[in-house]
């Protein structure tokens, strides 16, 4: 397959990496091409391997998951990165949805879970787990009642949304794909791609993880 996505696991215990590559054996779609017991080892690794996802632990010897996922990030912001992680905690969470990860699984949840997250990240969408969703909402209910200045610059930026755009952009920020928000709309992808650099524009957004934000502080999405 000549559109494989390159996977590099970052993850201290042996065992998690060698049953996370186990499972993915049974995705074709997916390849394994490394893996990294640190932080560090995953930023070198990165830089060498060039991997398309990386999936992240946080607790780690010499460099912990978050400061490896912002440096990666620095790196270069293409590379999609899933956390899959013990911590569920709030400061955890947080930090990381900032840096724009692509996804966030708890490890007691199904494995299945891991590979919703990593199909998402593929397509270039989002997943969390349930535990992490409602702790990212909370967060973004408290970001509602902060800045009352960034909201009404966000709201002003809805308002110019045309009747299409508006249309596009909860399925862009609830993490469907260009072709099937095509698709859904009966539209070219070609036209979908437009509405897209236009909406992000007009809000201000770098990226997808920005209008997600912003959709669901708008309760346009539910997480």
């Amino acid at each position: 397959m000549a559109d494989k996505t390159k996977i590099l696991i970052a993850d201290a215990h042996p065992i998690v990496a060698e049953g996370i590559r186990s499972v993915l054996e049974d995705y074709p779609e997916f390849e394994v091409v490394g893996s990294a017991s640190d932080g560090l080892e995953a930023l070198k690794k990165v830089k060498s391997l060039l991997p398309d996802v990386v999936i992240m632990d946080i607790s780690m010897p010499n460099v912990d998951g978050i400061d490896a996922t912002y440096e990666i990030k620095k790196f270069d912001e293409r590379i999609r990165i899933i956390i899959f992680t013990m911590h569920s905690d709030k400061e955890f969470v947080v930090s990381l949805f900032r840096a724009g990860v692509s996804g966030y699984v708890v490890k007691e949840e199904p494995i299945s879970d891991l590979i919703l997250a990593l199909k998402s990240a593929q397509a270039g969408g989002t997943f969390f787990s349930d535990p992490v969703r409602k702790i990212i909402r909370g967060h973004m209910e408290e970001l509602e009642l902060g800045d009352a200045k960034e909201v009404k610059g966000t709201q002003d930026g809805l308002i110019r949304l045309s009747m299409r755009e508006k249309e596009v952009f909860p399925l862009l920020a609830d993490g469907l794909t260009i072709k099937e928000i095509a698709e859904r709309l009966y539209i070219s992808p070609k036209t979908v791609e437009t509405h897209k650099y236009n909406i992000m524009e007009k809000l201000n957004a770098k990226s997808i993880t920005d209008l997600t934000k912003i959709a669901i502080q708008k309760n346009l999405i539910k997480l």
